[in-house]
Formats: structure tokens, C-alpha cells, sequence
């Protein structure tokens, strides 16, 4: 939590969903949030708060975290309303998709003018992110996002990355100001080029880590990391898992994606942890599949991806498409990923022939 002489940051989180878990964390260490999504979502907020459900460590039920209790203040504001002045960090934890929206891309253009430090929490790394790997600087990888131009504007130095490893969803019976955490993991996050945004990364990150409720620790932490490569482990995750979901039929839950075949999902786990490595990331930054394989034992769903997909959705992150052209360029294919790349776009071509 702040200390006396400590003076809040104000920090402006794209995407009110996912982002709400982030930004509970910065209010209960007393620092200021405002979250960017629609109108409709942003008068709710501003009437009611938010809640984040989050169980605690030896507890057996979710505790109800409501904003409207906590030190920090939230408010809420479409695209369109917000004055980027205002702050000192930006937090993206929206769908790579939802930055082709035409207001957030006015914004996203005033962020960039405003040379404001990004961290994002989103599965699809930014693209300036990437730039800052040196293996990855000249590759062409566009394709995997939607548009990639949203990202032009933005200097590499000045965005950086979360592993968003905390699940977290929107209960489908609630209010748009509700959020479940499934597993209470930690976000860990690449340091910026500049000191002072590194400085200020910090201070979050030692704020959040003494904040306490009625006397206990409060999991999903912000940890930060020297090494580039650190968010990156999540790609050998999402590969095993979260874009296995997705099927032909109709999807499974990320358990079973993982556990329905243990050594193909080991074999797909260590190509990609392969492909980290050869791009410069110490073993050391990368999560052992054992640790992955236990977790997954407790994620009874589909991924958000896989969701969106059945749901209709004609566009989703393309971490699978990323990884692909990746290891393609490379010279590392893997016949596998490529299995699940051309699976997702049978999908999603499906959807846009019924759209």
C-alpha cells in the first residue's frame, strides 16, 4: 500500500472486463484507475463500482472485492472521453481484435503522441514489444493481428508486457462490473527501456505486494522481470492448451485439451519453450510443463478463444498464428502447431461465411 509520503498514480486500463483485475489490485495499494469500455458499461461502473471475486490462500470461498471500499478511486469512460493527460501509466487488457475499433484506434494515437509508458496484458504481445527482441525485430509477422497498423505510432521502448497468467471471466448471469478469478497466478511483466517507467513499474509492483485483507495476503501480484522473455512462457501455455479448444466440433475445456493426450501436450509445450530459447530466453524464464500440466487440472472450461469462437465471434487473438510464423521463419516448424493454426482458421472462416 501507499506509504505516507508516497503520491497516487492515475492509471488508465483499456478494457474493463479482464482489466478490472489489474485495477483492483492498484486501488486496494491506493492508487487511482479508470477504465476504458462502453458507455453503457462505464455508467454502471460509475453508479455501482466494480467487484472482483478472488479467493484468498486457506479460504474455501471467493471473497467480494468491491471498489466502492477500497482506498483508491475508479471511474469509467468510453474512448472517445478520455484526456490522456491525465496519466502516468496505460494499462491494454483488451482483445488484440477490439484495438481495430474505430475510437479505440483515436485513442490508441493519442497514447502513442503522449509517449505514455504501455503494459499490456493481453495474450497477443503488441507489436512494438516484439520489435524490442532483436530475433524478432525484422520478421514479418502482421498477419497474426488483426490490424496491424494500430500499432505504428508506438515507440518499442515504451511498451511492455505482462505474462497474463491470473483466469479470470465474466460470470455470464452477472452485471458487466463482475469478475471471477479462476486461478489467482500473478502477472509478471517485462521491464520498459526507460528508468523511470522501470521505477515507477516497481513502486506498483512494492505497493501491491503489501496489500493485505483483514490480515491476509492478497494473490495475483505484478512481478517484475529484467529478461524480455519472461511474459513469453504464456505462449507455450496457450499453444497446449487454450487454442486446443478449439476443435473441428465443439470445444473442450482447456483440462481436457492438456490431459486427453499428456505427451502430445508435453511435445507441443517444449517446441515452444523451444522457440523462447532460440530467440534468446533463459530456462530459467520459463515455466516447467509439470507446473502448467498441474494447473490446467483445475481449468474445467474452454478458453476465452474457444468461447468467442462458438459464440460467433469472426476474430479472436492469434497467439497460435503468431507462434506459427514464428517458428516458420525460424526454420523450426512444427506440424502440430500448424494442425492448430489451420483448425482456428477453418473456424473462424465458418464464422465469417455465416456472418
Amino acid at each position: 500500500m501507499l506509504g505516507r509520503n508516497d503520491v497516487a498514480k492515475n492509471i488508465l486500463i483499456l478494457g474493463a472486463s479482464y482489466g478490472s483485475l489489474l485495477g483492483t489490485k492498484l486501488l486496494m495499494a491506493g492508487h487511482n484507475v479508470t477504465l476504458v469500455c462502453r458507455r453503457k458499461t462505464a455508467d454502471l461502473i460509475n453508479r455501482e463500482g466494480t467487484e472482483v471475486r478472488i479467493k484468498l490462500r486457506d479460504e474455501k470461498e471467493h471473497r467480494a472485492i468491491f471498489s466502492r471500499d477500497l482506498p483508491g478511486k475508479v471511474d469509467a469512460m468510453p474512448p472517445e472521453d478520455v484526456d490522456v493527460s491525465r496519466y502516468d501509466l496505460v494499462g491494454l487488457a483488451m482483445q488484440e481484435p477490439q484495438y481495430n475499433n474505430h475510437t479505440i484506434r483515436v485513442l490508441m494515437i493519442k497514447i502513442a503522441a503522449a509517449r505514455l509508458p504501455c503494459l499490456s496484458i493481453m495474450n497477443m504481445p503488441p507489436l512494438p514489444y516484439l520489435k524490442r527482441i532483436p530475433g524478432l525485430a525484422a520478421m514479418d509477422l502482421e498477419d497474426a493481428y488483426t490490424n496491424a497498423g494500430v500499432w505504428d505510432r508506438f515507440e518499442p521502448g515504451l511498451v511492455s508486457l505482462c505474462s497474463p497468467d491470473p483466469q479470470a471471466f465474466r460470470p455470464p448471469e452477472e452485471e458487466a462490473n463482475v469478475l471471477h478469478v479462476g486461478l489467482p497466478t500473478n502477472f509478471k511483466a517485462a521491464t520498459f527501456t526507460d528508468e523511470a517507467h522501470n521505477t515507477l513499474l516497481r513502486q506498483l509492483e512494492a505497493d501491491i505486494d503489501a496489500v493485505r485483507l483483514d490480515g491476509h495476503d492478497v494473490p495475483v501480484k505484478l512481478k517484475v522481470f529484467d529478461s524480455l522473455f519472461v511474459p513469453l512462457a504464456k505462449w507455450s501455455m496457450l499453444l497446449t492448451g487454450n487454442y486446443r479448444c478449439i476443435t473441428p466440433g465443439e470445444p473442450q475445456s482447456i483440462h481436457d485439451a492438456v490431459h486427453g493426450d499428456l505427451a502430445r501436450s508435453r511435445a507441443i509445450y517444449d517446441h515452444v519453450d523451444g522457440i523462447a530459447r532460440k530467440l534468446g530466453a533463459d530456462p530459467a524464464d520459463q515455466v516447467p510443463f509439470e507446473k502448467y500440466a498441474k494447473a490446467a487440472e483445475s481449468l474445467l472450461k474452454p478458453s476465452s478463444a474457444a468461447r468467442a469462437v462458438a459464440n460467433g465471434a469472426p476474430y479472436i487473438e492469434r497467439v497460435d498464428l503468431l507462434v506459427k510464423l514464428i517458428s516458420h521463419q525460424l526454420g523450426e516448424p512444427s506440424d502440430e502447431i500448424d494442425r492448430t493454426v489451420a483448425t482456428v482458421d477453418r473456424k473462424l472462416d465458418e464464422r465469417i461465411i455465416e456472418g
